[in-house]
């Protein structure tokens, strides 16, 4: 019989689906290590294992639909998820395996990172997969966290400026229900803006940049912990803020790691 010790308790559990960085500094890796330390119990189902460092992608080698539904199956039917993170889909048939399956277990407070591309620069979603994103999971998501050029990749064109976030993000709310956080951190300028689009209202994260070129997995880490605050019961903009203020942590932190573009501290609260 569970749970039935003195002190036993049972944590909020947060599922990433993503790719493998052998690594650890983005990916995978980077997600478990932030939900840890949300002390909430981290649950994973691999897309692809990559073979990367902080110098670069080397190597992808996609997990087929089947094994990714197997290991939705197994993690569903056993353990239900408190929030789903979702970071690298890498091909359609990958992208419409997830949707189908977090329709087919009622998957709640689901946070989609579109993610494209690496931050040393490796392709982490096939061409032709992008409108299969688009069509099945942005429908199912409860925020999705896109970065500048993931938003203009949705949207179709570049953007460079605040008011183009704005205009990004009301566009963006038309092809999802969920909330829209725009990732402002290649705006120039000295200051990291970031906007939340929520129920119509537009929430601006202003803060100094860190000084701190070590920014491997920073959009893993940062959707990683807005999912542990929904599955806490976080409202969006409460999520949001409390995540940034743990990214902040971890980069201030100055972690110095590889030869190349260094991963975050997660373990900075500890």
């Amino acid at each position: 019989m569970q749970n039935m010790e003195a002190g036993c308790y049972e944590p909020k559990k947060v599922l990433t689906i993503a790719g493998s960085d052998c690594s650890g500094g983005a990916g995978i890796q980077a997600d478990i290590k932030t939900i840890t330390v949300h002390k909430a119990y981290a649950m994973s189902v691999i897309t692809a294992l990559t073979a990367q460092n902080t110098l670069g992608v080397r190597a992808i080698q996609e997990a087929t639909p089947q094994f990714v539904a197997q290991q939705m199956e197994a993690v569903f039917e056993d353990i239900t998820p408190d929030a789903v993170k979702i970071g690298m889909t890498f091909n359609s048939p990958i992208i419409m395996t997830i949707a189908l399956n977090l329709r087919r277990y009622q998957a709640r407070n689901i946070v989609l990172d579109p993610v494209m591309i690496a931050e040393s620069g490796g392709k982490l979603l096939q061409d032709d997969a992008w409108a299969a994103l688009v069509q099945y999971l942005l429908p199912l998501a409860d925020m999705v966290t896109p970065n500048l050029h993931e938003a203009g990749c949705l949207c179709g064109r570049d953007l460079h400026t605040e008011e183009d976030m704005v205009w990004a993000a009301e566009k963006i709310s038309e092809m999802t229900p969920g909330a829209v956080l725009i990732k402002g951190g290649h705006l120039a300028g000295d200051t990291a803006s970031d906007l939340l689009y929520c129920q119509g209202q537009s929430f601006w994260f202003k803060s100094q940049r860190v000084n701190n070129s070590n920014s491997h997995g920073t959009g893993c880490t940062l959707s990683s912990a807005i999912a542990c605050q929904l599955a806490q019961g976080a409202p969006p903009a409460k999520a949001v803020y409390k995540a940034k203020q743990f990214l902040l942590r971890a980069l201030k932190a100055n972690l110095d790691i590889g030869h190349g573009r260094g991963p975050l501290n997660h373990c900075c609260d500890l």
